[in-house]
């Protein structure tokens, strides 16, 4: 059973990034799935920089976004943000690789909690990000 639950994950988080041209443009790379978890990187660009030489807080919120969104997603029930928050806690560089890795730590029949942490290349955790999903009941494959 377990396979069968990975490989639905697995299924609907490759159906996401299809769709999913934001995460594409960032160069978002899944590298693992469950049933209630993710784990994704990308690597900073130039044009992913603000005024002041740093990335834009924006990045790391989007790549823990979409983190979060595969996690909660991968059992085949269209589940949607109600809340979510990030601090940040180290700056991110061009160059930098970024991983994020989102777990579940609440799964309800209407709504989730994942929380995804974000570190650099060094395995600096540079950002916390907590989510709270609301589950629709409807399917995305």
């Amino acid at each position: 059973m377990v396979k069968d639950t990975n490989q639905l994950a697995t299924s609907v988080v490759e159906h996401m990034m299809e769709n999913d041209f934001f995460s594409q443009w960032m160069g978002v790379e899944v590298l693992d799935v469950k049933e209630g978890y993710s784990k994704i990187r990308m690597t900073i660009r130039k044009e992913m920089v603000n005024g002041f030489g740093i990335v834009h807080g924006g990045l790391p919120f989007s790549l823990a976004d979409s983190a979060f969104a595969f996690a909660c997603n991968n059992r085949n029930n269209l589940s949607v943000a109600l809340d979510v928050t990030i601090t940040f806690m180290k700056a991110v560089n061009v160059g930098d690789v970024l991983t994020a890795e989102a777990k579940e730590i609440h799964n309800g029949r209407s709504t989730g909690v994942y929380l995804i942490h974000v570190s650099n290349q060094r395995n600096e955790q540079v950002a916390l990000f907590k989510g709270t999903c609301f589950r629709t009941g409807k399917t995305l494959v």
